[in-house]
């Protein structure tokens, strides 16, 4: 046996049991999809104007502190859009005004009209931020969905917009998922002015009609010792002492009546000002505001330096998935559902079932057809055809790759696409043959002059399956992994397997007059 065909032989066999190794067993090697294992499908799209929104107000409160160190004192503060406002400067000091903010805030325009300054976020600043909301935001509820311990979840961005795709196999209770992945946790400390009161109108009449600039009305809501609801408000400074940027851990606890509460530290600089805020405001109200509603307003007895905790009504579950969400970080937008999918484990299961006999059953009609149309010839077809199914699926087992049902029609498209290669080559041998030529040179014709047009449909296929993987989701990607696998192992099988099974067969032949082909 020549060198060359033994070691292609040898390639051949390591292959083979390398896939068989790799694939066994199959269902602990291949991870199933969502439409295939069960669980829930949910598309969000993120609402970066909140995030825009907090970055120019963060700008506005800077610029003030800055002129006020400049000694120029700030009037009142309008919000025209979500990346711009304008401040009320003296008319001596507005021009003084305009160059402390471009120095101050690279990435702002600043103009003035009178006695009107006026900041615009630019153009290439507003969709980086806008970017980076999106991004944080896929950070964040990765975190809330890996604390969960749900496993193999799959979490992407689709394409460059602001959606977020959220697929979780075998999820048990999908309300609660969603309800930690949508929960914003925007955490403020904030002290109290005036309150608490039963409605909105009777804070706003204790302030004689006009609520300051600087106050804001909020509401809360508590349980009485009876258990019913109790709805309050509250006037609050609109700057927040600590905020949930401040934070660096959360767990669940009980409050001073044994029920559940979420008691949480901060971060060293945290620390500082709660330290300050507390130390300054003895028998003051501190209101723990989340997601703007008031949970609790202590009154503060002593100075606090690093620590603090969220009473209200909780229960354990809740508790516990609030100290998550705030452990994982706030998001830095909200997320509103655009599309929701339960698919439930029987479908799942009957797919898997539908999907395996359609591809058993292409498998046994493309195996007959090449057996009656190419005769013998068929036999190294199917044969490559066979082994071209196990390295797709020993090459998936192996890099753990996602099973979902489009994967499976890849799998199945496979089947014809790999058949299709000896096809062309067998139509080759048979031409070279009815030209004259002998069985050994109409073989290696065949295969050397199918090779291009093998290559270019294969080549091409594959690049749409590339195309198809980067901008596609889940189920989307699963049939193009399976595809681009499938058809690399085809090329193998039908150029490389089928070449070397004719030459083991013919290679002790001196004289080979027919080929039943």
């Amino acid at each position: 046996m020549k060198k060359e065909l033994l070691w292609r032989l040898i390639l051949i066999v390591a292959i083979t049991a390398g896939c068989l190794w790799s694939m066994f067993p199959l269902k602990e090697r291949i991870n199933l999809g969502l439409d295939l294992r069960g669980g829930s499908h949910l598309v969000m799209e993120v609402q970066t104007g909140d995030a825009i929104r907090a970055d120019r107000n963060d700008a506005h409160d800077f610029l003030v502190e800055k002129l006020k160190k400049e000694g120029i004192t700030a009037g009142e503060a309008q919000f025209p859009a979500d990346n711009t406002f304008s401040i009320i400067v003296p008319a001596d000091s507005i021009k003084e005004a305009r160059v402390q903010a471009e120095d101050d805030l690279p990435g702002w325009s600043a103009d003035y009209s009178g006695t009107t300054l006026t900041l615009k976020m630019a153009g290439n600043m507003l969709k980086d931020r806008e970017d980076k909301a999106v991004q944080q935001a896929l950070q964040t509820i990765s975190n809330r969905v890996d604390a969960l311990g749900l496993a193999e979840p799959i979490i992407l961005r689709e394409g460059t917009s602001n959606r977020i795709v959220v697929q979780l196999p075998g999820v048990d209770d999908p309300e609660r998922v969603k309800d930690i992945i949508k929960a914003t946790a925007v955490l403020d400390l904030k002290l109290v002015d005036k309150g608490p009161a039963e409605n909105r109108e009777d804070l706003i009449q204790a302030y004689a009609g006009s609520v300051p600039a600087h106050v804001e009305i909020i509401g809360g809501k508590y349980k009485d010792e009876s258990g019913r609801t109790i709805r309050n408000f509250y006037a609050v400074e609109k700057k927040a002492a600590v905020s949930g940027r401040d934070l660096k851990n959360a767990r669940r606890s009980m409050d001073r009546y044994n029920q559940p509460a979420v008691e949480f530290s901060l971060n060293a600089q945290g620390a500082k000002k709660f330290a300050k805020v507390t130390g300054e405001n003895i028998n003051r109200r501190l209101a723990i505001i989340l997601d703007n509603q008031v949970m609790s307003a202590p009154n503060i007895k002593a100075q606090i330096s690093d620590s603090g905790i969220i009473e209200g009504s909780f229960d354990i579950q809740e508790a516990e998935d609030l100290a998550l969400t705030l452990r994982s970080g706030s998001l830095p937008a909200s997320v509103i559902y655009l599309e929701e999918r339960t698919v439930g484990p029987s479908l799942g299961q009957d797919s898997i079932n539908r999907g395996v006999k359609s591809g058993l059953i292409g498998l046994l009609i493309v195996a007959v057809f090449m057996l009656f149309y190419y005769r013998l010839a068929g036999v190294n077809a199917v044969t490559a055809l066979c082994l071209n199914i196990v390295i797709l699926l020993g090459v998936m087992a192996y890099f753990r790759a996602v099973l979902t049902l489009p994967g499976i029609a890849g799998v199945v498209l496979t089947i014809g696409m790999a058949v299709d290669a000896n096809v062309l080559i067998f139509e080759r041998i048979r031409e070279e043959i009815l030209l004259g030529k002998s069985v050994k040179a109409a073989i290696q014709l065949g295969f050397s002059r199918a090779m291009s047009a093998i290559v270019d449909s294969n080549l091409t296929t594959i690049i749409s399956a590339l195309f198809l993987f980067q901008f596609g989701t889940g189920p989307i990607k699963g049939f193009a992994v399976t595809l681009i696998i499938g058809l690399c192992a085809s090329m193998f099988t039908a150029i490389f397997v089928s070449r070397s099974i004719f030459d083991f067969f013919f290679k002790y032949r001196e004289r080979v007059e027919t080929l039943s082909i």
